[in-house]
């Protein structure tokens, strides 16, 4: 059933129609749009534009055509209406006959679409922020379970200083933590009906807008016609904030990978979130931490079609904007079942103390703790770098580490090193004196568990 066709003679051509029409993917916005229609018949009864007994008639038809889409999501893939819009109306005239051509009164596709999209990304927008929490929380078990280990810290790859693997864990959680205020700072701005903007000028019914919004639980109803049908800004919005959330999650992964490798052997994966090889019977794979790292770039290109597909669009709806739906119901989906999985997963996750540890005192990652002795001394951090950096030189060139150097060895560089020092190039000791709010000392970081577990309890009240 065509919602348009007075003006036109011709019949469209099936390769259009197949070409225009929406409804294999908007489907999904089924209920939304059955919850639009409702509290648009409500405000239509307001405005004396149809009865009581109409107003009755529409709203049990929407009512009993949600429980029907509830117990069968894909019915409307049964029909071959354009869009959900038509599809709606075609069943309500099924079921009550004439009064739901009523129902269209002073609204659009236009208003309709984008009211209908906005309870839709609201909706899996709190799905995404209960994934998240859930991931949150993974993680947080997982830092309190291997609080006492300590692992090596990189940068560009290479060995730098010692850190507690708890330490890695809630750096992730911090990230996970800006990604959860980032959906509630979207959340706010999605916070506003188009319902009633018609199809780009306003309605032409006396309708309490507000009211109308209230209805559809916004707290207000969108200010600028114009802008309300014709702008997908939430959309972009949450996009971006999937994109920066799974790329944090992919840097997890990505770590997750190397620790993993034969080459690390940090942490080990459970065989049951692990996969085998077809041809070499020891291979024991990260798929699922691939897998994760593999989506993000999908959900990267969600974000940049959608700003493509907006970027030249002129005042107001154009039907370049039915493109807003197919990748971004993708991305919230992708973007919540990334997170599911990790939660499911962290907790098959080990870690290997002593492996760990013996890295950690490797590739001389106490020279920094050696130039901050000098410090102690009285030596200038710039020449006690220097002094650390010589050192290093003569350890590695004798293969050993900084603490197998004899003290006569240490004092060729400089006569102000003592036996105190070997007690001060311990891996403790390193990281002890990182106590600073932030840094790897393991009170500051039982401390910072500690609140960050705090933080999460708040979450579930």
């Amino acid at each position: 059933m065509a919602m348009w066709g007075g003006r036109f003679q011709e019949a469209s051509l099936e390769e259009f129609r197949a070409f225009n029409d929406s409804l294999s993917f908007d489907y999904l916005l089924a209920q939304q749009d059955i919850a639009c229609s409702r509290a648009w018949a409500g405000g239509l009864l307001e405005g004396g534009i149809i009865t009581t007994d109409e107003a009755k008639a529409l709203d049990l038809a929407l009512a009993e055509l949600a429980d029907e889409v509830s117990a069968n999501p894909q019915l409307p893939l049964q029909t071959s209406e354009e869009d959900i819009h038509s599809w709606v109306e075609l069943k309500l005239g099924e079921k009550i006959g004439v009064i739901a051509k009523k129902l269209h009164t002073g609204r659009s596709r236009n208003d309709l679409v984008a009211t209908d999209l906005r309870l839709w990304s609201r909706l899996n927008a709190q799905l995404v922020q209960q994934a998240l929490t859930g991931a949150i929380g993974a993680l947080l078990n997982f830092a309190r379970l291997h609080h006492g280990a300590v692992m090596p810290g990189f940068t560009h790859l290479q060995r730098a200083q010692p850190v507690l693997v708890s330490h890695w864990a809630l750096a992730y959680v911090e990230m996970f933590r800006r990604d959860l205020s980032r959906i509630d700072d979207a959340l706010k701005r999605l916070d506003s009906c188009p319902l009633g903007s018609g199809a780009l000028a306003g309605t032409g019914v006396a309708m309490d807008r507000q009211a109308l919004a209230q209805r559809l639980g916004f707290s207000q109803a969108a200010r600028n016609s114009l802008d309300a049908v014709s702008d997908r800004d939430y959309v972009v919005e949450l996009s971006a904030c999937a994109s920066i959330c799974l790329t944090h999650l992919s840097r997890l992964s990505e770590d997750v990978i190397f620790f993993c490798s034969g080459e690390a052997g940090f942490f080990k994966l459970g065989d049951a979130i692990s996969s085998g090889s077809s041809l070499m019977p020891q291979k024991k794979n990260p798929d699922v931490f691939e897998l994760l790292r593999g989506k993000t770039g999908r959900v990267l290109g969600h974000l940049v079609a959608i700003l493509h597909i907006l970027k030249g669009l002129p005042l107001a709806y154009n039907k370049d904007m039915q493109e807003d739906k197919q990748g971004f119901f993708d991305l919230m989906n992708t973007w919540q079942q990334c997170l599911l999985v990790l939660a499911t997963c962290l907790p098959h996750l080990s870690v290997n103390v002593e492996r760990c540890r013996k890295a950690a005192e490797l590739g001389y990652s106490n020279a920094t703790d050696l130039a901050d002795y000098l410090v102690s001394k009285g030596i200038a951090f710039r020449d006690a770098h220097e002094l650390s950096g010589e050192l290093v030189l003569k350890a590695a060139a004798k293969q050993v580490a900084l603490e197998q150097l004899s003290l006569a060895e240490l004092q060729e560089v400089s006569a102000l090193i003592s036996d105190d020092v070997y007690p001060a190039l311990t891996i403790e000791a390193g990281m002890a004196k990182r106590s600073a709010l932030g840094g790897t000392c393991p009170v500051q970081v039982g401390q910072a568990l500690s609140a960050a577990e705090a933080w999460f309890e708040t979450l579930a009240q």
